[in-house]
């Protein structure tokens, strides 16, 4: 089962920027949409935005909108959210997983979870 390995994370201050990466060794993950998720302490797993397959297509939350941008290098099998102008409720553990997203479809994320990469954001 595919497990996919996150990277990146860190303490940053309010309004720094982190660039993340995820990768998934042995998977073909240039097949595949991927999705990134969070989760802070206490609340629900919510998505922040996905690339199709050939990243030709991003959707982000709304909360992140105009503060992201996803891209991928399938040559490197790697996909990196770069984020700025990040907030304390930015602050959560971050995941990548597959996820069908194109311009008629943004699915559900499919595959294990990986462990995540923390990020946290002061004030």
């Amino acid at each position: 089962q595919v497990q996919f390995a996150e990277s990146g994370g860190g303490a940053v201050q309010t309004g720094e920027s982190l660039s993340l990466s995820c990768a998934a060794p042995g998977f073909a993950l240039e097949d595949y949409g991927i999705g990134w998720f969070r989760q802070a302490p206490g609340k629900r797993r919510e998505g922040v935005g996905c690339i199709s397959t050939s990243g030709d297509f991003t959707h982000y939350a709304d909360y992140m909108r105009g503060r992201t941008t996803i891209s991928r290098d399938n040559a490197k099998k790697t996909v990196y959210p770069q984020m700025n102008s990040l907030k304390p409720e930015d602050t959560a553990v971050y995941y990548c997983a597959a996820q069908e997203c194109d311009r008629t479809y943004v699915g559900r994320p499919f595959g294990s979870w990986g462990q995540g990469t923390q990020v946290t954001v002061s004030s």
